[in-house]
C-alpha cells in the first residue's frame, strides 16, 4: 500500500442508501474526499455524467479511476484490491450496500430531507410522569 493519500472525489446526493453507503466507507478508513453535490449542483452532476459516461450514481473517482453506479460494499471492495486501503474489521455507522427506502425517496422527490427522528417539544412548566 502507497503512503500517499488517495485523492478521492465522490459524486453523492446528499440523503441516499447508496452515497451514505459511500460516505460510511470514507469514514471507516479515515479518507479525505471532495463530496460533490449532484442533486443542488447541476455542474457537479454534469460533471459526472462526463466522466462516468452514464447518469447513476454514486460515482467515486480514486487517483484517476472513475467507479461508475457503485456500492460502499463496492468501493472498498475496489480499494482493497487496488491496494489504496488496507482492509480493516471497523463497523459502519450505515450500510455500506443498501438503497433508499420508498419513503425516502418519496421525500426526495418531494424536496424534503428524510425523516430521520421525531422531536417533541414539551412546555416549560408541564412535568413528564414517569
Amino acid at each position: 500500500m502507497s503512503d500517499q493519500k488517495p485523492n478521492i472525489v465522490a459524486y453523492l446526493k446528499p440523503w441516499c442508501g447508496w452515497s451514505n453507503g459511500v460516505r460510511a466507507i470514507m469514514d471507516k478508513y479515515s479518507l479525505e474526499y471532495e463530496d460533490r453535490d449532484i442533486i443542488n449542483d447541476p455542474v457537479q452532476r454534469m460533471e459526472m455524467i462526463q466522466k462516468s459516461g452514464q447518469e447513476l450514481s454514486p460515482c467515486v473517482e480514486i487517483n484517476g479511476h472513475m467507479l461508475p453506479d457503485v456500492s460502499g460494499e463496492e468501493v472498498e471492495a475496489w480499494m482493497i484490491e487496488n491496494k489504496v486501503v488496507t482492509p480493516n474489521d471497523a463497523e459502519t455507522a450505515v450500510p455500506t450496500n443498501s438503497a433508499c427506502t420508498d419513503e425516502e425517496h418519496e421525500r426526495m422527490a418531494a424536496g424534503m430531507p428524510p425523516q430521520v427522528g421525531t422531536i417533541e417539544f414539551i412546555a416549560p412548566d408541564q412535568e413528564k410522569e414517569g
